[in-house]
């Protein structure tokens, strides 16, 4: 009978990778879910969420890291999480703009688009908004003071959904902005500042002063119950509608029982009693819509910011 020797170097490797690939059950060390926007704002306060949710599940830490982009050049978070390894300790918590705008504006590290949905979990309530003493109270004021003034608007980047909506909807109502800007922040303190004239934001970060502003309407296509006389740009522009969504993404390439992992967490953290207070609260949705319905939403957003980019170049 023959006996075969190996060295105990080799034995040793051999029982390590095999220990090693006992061990790599997911997850295994700290993960990141990245938000494109600064702190406070639903996206993250549902994502930090998530996130607690995610660390109490599984016995690791978890930490969410906010990249906002505004001034700073479109998406650097969204650049990050496609150049990190596709093994679920990086998760994006992205606008609609990453799937839909991303891989269309020449960024290399978004184009083809390398993510795939885990879920959506948010409608959020943008609002085209202007300081409580301007000189107009409605879009229709807006285009007739826009004739004569200039108007200057503050966005968080131009190549963004709701920028792009603003954008088609001063064109439908015969007008344009003199100016506009990119911010990493548009809340209170810049309609105060006087450094623009106009923004569009999310109401959470108008909220403190949302007295002493004037909601000139909301983007989606309901409208907002904090704001319920502020008509839609779908009411004012019909051809504009679009809904303003966050969802979870991963690297396409992650394994499937890590991502189901995720999804476990998320979807049970948005349908609890707290995240529903929020919606409550804030006038937004917040729900869970799986990953297969996420593509087909994808599919039919890119089709309306294509209408939208054609009718802005006309």
């Amino acid at each position: 009978m023959l006996k075969f020797k190996l060295p105990l170097t080799a034995v040793a490797l051999a029982f390590a990778a095999i220990a090693g690939t006992a061990q790599a059950e997911y997850p295994e060390k700290p993960v990141e879910f990245i938000v494109p926007w600064p702190p406070g704002d639903l996206e993250d306060v549902l994502t930090r969420m998530i996130a607690e949710d995610f660390q109490a599940e599984y016995g690791v830490p978890a930490a969410v890291v906010n990249k906002p982009g505004g001034g700073g050049g479109p998406f650097p978070g969204a650049i990050e999480a496609a150049n990190a390894p596709a093994d679920g300790y990086t998760i994006g918590s992205f606008i609609i703009a990453i799937p839909v705008v991303g891989p269309q504006i020449g960024i290399p590290e978004l184009n083809p688009d390398p993510f795939i949905p885990l879920g959506n979990f948010l409608t959020y309530p943008f609002v085209i908004a202007t300081s409580g003493d301007a000189p107009y109270d409605d879009i229709a004021g807006l285009a007739e003071h826009a004739g004569s003034n200039d108007v200057v608007l503050g966005h968080f980047g131009a190549p963004l959904v709701p920028t792009q909506v603003t954008f088609g909807l001063a064109k439908e109502m015969g007008f344009q902005f003199s100016a506009d800007a990119a911010f990493d922040a548009l809340d209170c303190n810049t309609l105060a500042s006087g450094d623009v004239d106009v923004i569009n934001t999310t109401i959470q970060q108008i909220l403190p002063c949302l007295d002493d502003v004037k909601v000139l309407a909301s983007i989606g296509s309901e409208r907002i119950p904090l704001t319920p006389d502020a008509p839609t740009v779908a009411e004012l522009a019909p051809a504009l509608d679009v809904a303003l969504w966050n969802g979870l993404f991963v690297h396409k390439d992650t394994p499937q029982d890590v991502q189901d992992k995720i999804i476990a967490v998320a979807q049970k953290t948005v349908m609890s009693e707290r995240a529903q207070k929020l919606a409550m609260d804030t006038g937004a949705a917040v729900y869970w819509q799986p990953a297969g319905e996420v593509v087909e939403q994808i599919k039919a957003d890119i089709d309306t910011m294509a209408r939208i980019e054609g009718m802005l170049a006309e």
